[in-house]
């Protein structure tokens, strides 16, 4: 059976309320903090479609790596008004027209180091 699409990526981070504002402010993600999961605290991040997309995962004081995750694509609408978000809050980001026919790619990088490829199709 062949792959149909991204489920949900999960991210560790030792401060989860301020992983869950970044994606809400500049994506207008909707967090939930749901019911207890294999003993822990499940913390999504919804689409405005009610797609559960982001799983932000507590992870241990001691570490200082966000793990294996090189980069989280994401596709996106409102190129404009994600900028904007972005410069309001003086956050640094890369910005590549057609290197994908059509599509503008913004490289930006959240609170905890996690890098993320904004794909907008036509804008």
């Amino acid at each position: 059976m062949p792959v149909t699409g991204l489920n949900h990526v999960n991210i560790r981070t030792m401060d989860i309320e301020r992983s869950a504002a970044f994606y809400v402010e500049v994506f207008d993600l909707e967090f939930r903090q749901e019911r207890l999961a294999m003993g822990r605290q499940s913390n999504w991040l919804f689409d405005r479609k009610g797609n559960p997309i982001i799983h932000l995962r507590l992870m241990e004081v001691e570490s200082s790596s966000t793990g294996p995750i090189d980069h989280v694509a994401l596709n996106c609408e409102g190129k404009t008004e994600i900028l904007r978000r972005l410069e309001e809050r003086k956050i640094k980001f890369s910005i590549f027209e057609n290197a994908i026919p059509g599509m503008t790619q913004v490289f930006v990088v959240d609170p905890h180091g996690v890098p993320l490829e904004l794909s907008f199709a036509g804008e």
